[in-house]
């Protein structure tokens, strides 16, 4: 149905830009970013996350390095680069930017001029 189809572009559209959001804040193992996405209702399985995370690292967007793990073998954590925080920014301008005409093209108004007039 198109519903579906629609929500699920939607979701592709925007996830590269959440899991780039969710490692900069810190150091991340791939397993606790699918928790960061599925608590967000941004349901995501290992299948489609793994093949995201080396094509942003093959991009230069991501830095990952080994830590040894207590509970089996080590694990591969990581980080946003230079470059990454760089298109991180530029996506939070776009994402404003989409956020506000989506806005005015559901409420039908534009926001900025109604607001200057309170």
């Amino acid at each position: 149905m198109i519903v579906e189809n629609t929500q699920t572009q939607m979701r592709k559209g925007i996830l590269e830009y959440c899991i780039l959001s969710i490692i900069s804040r810190g150091e991340i193992y791939a397993s606790d970013i699918i928790s960061e996405l599925t608590k967000a209702r941004m349901l995501v399985v290992e299948g489609t996350l793994y093949p995201l995370l080396t094509r942003l690292k093959n991009n230069g967007l991501l830095i990952y390095n080994w830590q040894e793990s207590t509970s089996g073998p080590p694990r591969k954590y990581y980080v946003l680069s230079p470059a990454g925080l760089e298109v991180l920014k530029r996506l939070d301008n776009t994402w404003e930017e989409l956020s506000y005409a989506v806005k005015v093209s559901i409420e039908g108004k534009d926001i900025e001029h109604t607001n200057e007039k309170l």
